[in-house]
């Protein structure tokens, strides 16, 4: 085996030393709370083809990869049948193709099922033309290729790159999200029947804080608080995430800053420019649609309710996808400026719009006055407006009394109604979301 491939493929050497050794599961049995992410079981087992794994950084990718192997290898998969790389060792499409060549070739006299992992395989130089180089040969009809990145535009170029190559699983294209509030809550509390509201009210509270990061919760498990380079760890990320993509930290840094100013806010791109050094729309929307596939941003569009769809003229909201991207990046942008409480009803607000938007399409509306959230499902549009506040004054509710479906998530711990519409407290309705949504477990 490549040296530099050695510290990745333990479990060659023996599976304890896979378990005991490798570093991700070394790390990831120290910590208070160890999660195994039910998409862990959905991943491939028996069936080739090309498979693709996104999500953002931070949110344990790598992990669920060694999981994964763990599981294959407790399965009797033959410990050579599995071979790890990272892509921030291949320099080009050439070295991968001569490294997996090899290694198949090293390994077809198994005349067994491989399974090949390329970790951050967008670090690799021209990877797309590497592996449809691969499956046009004929070298991957009996492998198991599954290819991750920290951009989801890595999901869709597979999928453009590769029809007819890609194998005949149902699902072929994995995204991996931070834990929502109902997997916080099972992780956590562990309820043996459904929590109790103020277990919830108390959970959601911390959620605000940790968001859905693993790295977060077990900070605070440990230290009462999330350590400030955890906070830097996920900031780096993102600038240097930048910078390997020829974007200027400098202008992201002005980007984020204006996004701070203007948060909650509806917003185009001329008139984010008066918060900013950079005077382009054109070059502010480029930095919005870099972060989106990153998993860091939302860009939350108002919705034309006669088409479904969203009006393309019309301002946008910018939403951070998680509690724990507005806390990190907030502390790199202000690192002696404490939290404003007054963000704290935007937050709310921003994680029921990124829960729902991991399931639906999402917008907001805006008409006479303007409604939070509107997701649709179908070929009808559902309006929610968010209202973490003691008080409700009529003109905020002036827009969405106009909808019979419309719902509103409020802070009191009852169900009620205002005038004819229904209210929820806001964090039971999370928890339902994802209870409902929650990806069977098997395997």
């Amino acid at each position: 085996m490549d040296d530099r491939f050695f510290l990745h493929n333990l479990h060659w050497q023996s599976l304890d030393q896979f378990l005991t050794l490798d570093p991700q599961l070394r790390t990831l049995d120290k910590q208070p709370f160890v999660y195994n992410p039910p998409i862990l079981y959905q991943l491939p087992i028996d069936t080739p083809g090309i498979y693709t794994l996104g999500g953002g950084r931070q949110i344990g990718k790598t992990t669920l990869l060694k999981q994964w192997m763990a599981l294959l290898l407790k399965k009797k998969i033959h410990p050579k049948t599995i071979f790890f790389l990272t892509g921030e060792m291949i320099q080009d499409h050439f070295s991968l193709v001569q490294t997996i060549q090899t290694y198949i070739e090293e390994h077809n006299h198994m005349n067994v099922l491989l399974y090949i992992i390329i970790d951050e395989t967008t670090y690799i130089k021209d990877w797309d033309q590497g592996v449809k180089f691969l499956a046009d040969s004929g070298v991957l009809e009996n492998v198991i290729m599954m290819l991750t990145g920290s951009n989801l535009n890595m999901m869709q170029d597979a999928r453009m790159r590769f029809p007819g190559r890609r194998g005949v699983a149902d699902v072929v294209d994995f995204h991996l999200y931070p834990l929502s509030f109902f997997e916080c809550v099972q992780l956590k509390v562990k309820p043996k029947t459904p929590p109790s509201i103020e277990t919830l009210f108390q959970e959601f509270d911390a959620y605000l804080q940790h968001g859905g990061f693993l790295t977060a919760i077990n900070s605070i498990a440990r230290n009462g608080d999330i350590t400030a380079s955890i906070y830097r760890t996920y900031s780096d990320w993102i600038r240097s995430d930048v910078v390997k993509r020829g974007k200027n930290e400098g202008y992201l840094k002005d980007f984020l800053i204006a996004l701070f100013r203007t948060y909650g806010s509806q917003v185009t791109w001329n008139a984010l420019a008066d918060h900013m050094m950079i005077d382009h729309p054109q070059t502010i929307q480029s930095y919005a649609q870099f972060l989106e596939p990153m998993d860091v941003l939302f860009i939350q569009h108002a919705l034309m309710e006669d088409k479904l769809l969203a009006a393309p003229k019309k301002a946008k909201k910018l939403i951070l996808k998680d509690p724990f991207i507005y806390h990190a990046i907030h502390a790199w942008l202000y690192p002696m400026q404490e939290k404003n409480p007054f963000i704290l009803s935007h937050l709310v607000e921003s994680s029921v719009i990124s829960h729902y938007q991991r399931y639906y399409p999402c917008f907001y509306i805006k008409a006479e006055g303007e409604v939070d959230l509107a997701y649709v499902d179908q070929n009808k549009f559902f309006p929610i407006e968010v209202k973490w506040t003691n008080v409700l004054r009529p003109k905020d509710l002036k827009q969405i009394k106009k909808y019979p479906n419309a719902l509103i998530l409020t802070k009191t711990n009852d169900l009620s109604a205002i005038g004819s519409i229904k209210t929820e407290p806001l964090p039971v309705h999370l928890y339902e979301l994802g209870e409902r949504h929650c990806l069977p477990r098997f395997g």
